[in-house]
């Protein structure tokens, strides 16, 4: 690779970092093709990017960018990074997943919205709610009252109809 490959592959990572919410590493070491496949599709759906660059080649665009310091002694071995937009969970949701069931594809830390997470904190990650979760729970919330007093409504129509109807039978007796 030479040097204008070099500072284009760079100029691509940073602009892959300047588009996202989050940046996740992990080490793909022992995973075999046809899985790196299966979380490449993974990742697709959640509209994420995984890609694999050289190490000295993130190094260097995360220094020119700056703020990722903590990812320098992480970047050694076989590494692969996810960058993610606005769902910054659905990446350590399938890290985790896949390395439940593997013991393989470890993750070595992340940064979410400039805020470091070491790879002791994949469970957390995992277990957070997603953008869709949250919206639907808050949706959820919002309902609730409105069909309460829906509800509340109905039942003062209700009770006006009984008491109309009881009033037309006893003057009809």
């Amino acid at each position: 690779m030479n040097k204008t490959e070099k500072a284009e592959v760079i100029a691509e990572i940073v602009e892959n970092i300047k588009g996202c919410t989050a940046i996740f590493l992990v080490d793909y070491h022992g995973v075999n093709v046809e899985d790196i496949i299966q979380l490449r599709r993974e990742f697709l759906k959640e509209d994420l990017k995984y890609i694999v660059y050289k190490n000295t080649l993130l190094k260097r665009a995360f220094d020119e960018i700056g703020g990722f310091e903590e990812f320098n002694e992480r970047l050694i071995g076989m590494t692969g990074v996810i960058f993610a937009g606005e769902n910054f969970v659905a990446p350590a949701k399938t890290i985790k997943k896949y390395y439940d069931a593997s013991k393989k594809f470890n993750f070595k830390g992340s940064y979410i919205d400039g805020q470091f997470y070491d790879s002791d904190k994949l469970d957390l990650l995992a277990s957070m709610p997603t953008k869709d979760e949250v919206m639907a729970s808050i949706v959820g919330s919002i309902s609730a009252p409105a069909s309460g007093i829906v509800g509340a409504i109905n039942a003062v129509m209700r009770d006006i109809v009984t008491l109309v109807d009881e009033i037309s039978k006893k003057k009809a007796a």
